[in-house]
């Protein structure tokens, strides 16, 4: 379900829950009112997606300072907002993503394969700090892969950007635009 249709479903769920409360709202404004529902329901969704954060560690290497030199290192982990069947996870090599909440399938997506990477926002996600992370390459099991809505998706966009020009570095690929 996407971000704009669980707004509108828990915007509705709660007029419907002030209007069977019988509590009067006549003495607030019609303006102040709808601000009232769109304010609880950002902070309903925010609180949702908190109680939804798997009890992971922060990033760090174990007791290390500074990686070795063709060590993977973990740059980012995250999940799409409100979701507990996906975890994405960007390393120096590949972006790995897991479906699943009982069984799980894992994709690899290697770094030296992809060919585009792209941001795309809706307002609706805009206005949630949201956003989808499309990469298109040349891996035979998918060509393209999206990272949905994704929480800082410029963040994410910019450690993503720089880990693939690495990794193209450190495989000495280079980029060939015919004309």
């Amino acid at each position: 379900m996407s971000i704009e249709k669980t707004q509108a479903q828990i915007k509705s769920s709660l007029w419907k829950a002030i209007a069977q409360s019988g509590v009067s709202l006549s003495s607030i404004s019609t303006e102040d009112q709808t601000k009232l529902v769109d304010h609880l329901t950002e902070g309903i969704l925010e609180t949702v997606n908190e109680l939804l954060e798997p009890a992971t560690e922060p990033l760090k290497q174990a007791g290390k300072t500074e990686p070795l030199l063709d060590e993977e290192v973990v740059l980012w982990q995250g999940r799409p907002f409100l979701s507990l069947v996906e975890f994405y996870t960007l390393t120096s090599e590949r972006i790995k993503i897991v479906h699943g909440l009982i069984g799980k399938d894992v994709e690899n997506f290697e770094l030296i394969r992809v060919q585009d990477i792209d941001l795309k926002q809706t307002v609706g996600e805009r206005m949630m700090g949201l956003g989808d992370i499309t990469i298109t390459g040349a891996d035979a099991s998918a060509p393209m892969v999206i990272l949905r809505n994704i929480p800082q998706p410029n963040d994410v966009y910019e450690t993503l950007r720089k880990a693939w020009l690495a990794a193209r570095k450190k495989y000495g690929l280079i980029f060939r635009e015919e004309m």
